[in-house]
């Protein structure tokens, strides 16, 4: 499985694949025609108690992590829609906080590869 990570403000490429937005929030200044997505699938990304306490600090990203891929456990249509379609070829996760690091697109990513082979 090919999974990229990258912040939707970046212009696409071909090489992004199949492009999803796992923001539960639309982006801020984002219209609909640049966003140039394939798919939102805003029910993925992390709860809105856990988004608003994690509030991208750097401090709280273990536990933002771990908290996340708990939630993430409950959606498992959702899960393996992405991973269906990380089989046919390249999936670029899309976000839009300013920290590359430290958000749920890298999260996720991190827990599709290591549930692949389950």
């Amino acid at each position: 499985m090919k999974i990229l990570v990258k912040r939707i403000y970046e212009p696409a490429a071909k090489s992004d694949g199949f492009r999803v937005l796992v923001d539960r929030l639309w982006p801020r200044g984002m219209s609909k025609g640049n966003a140039k997505l394939d798919l939102w699938l805003s029910d993925l990304g992390p709860s809105t108690t856990l988004r608003q306490w994690f509030n991208h600090d750097p401090a709280r990203w273990e536990k933002f992590r771990r908290q996340y891929h708990a939630e993430l456990k409950d959606k498992k249509e959702l899960v393996a829609e992405l991973k269906e379609q990380a089989k046919k070829g390249t999936v670029t996760l899309l976000y839009s906080a300013k920290d590359e690091t430290h958000n749920q697109a890298v999260a996720l990513r991190t827990y599709l590869l290591r549930s692949q082979d389950k």
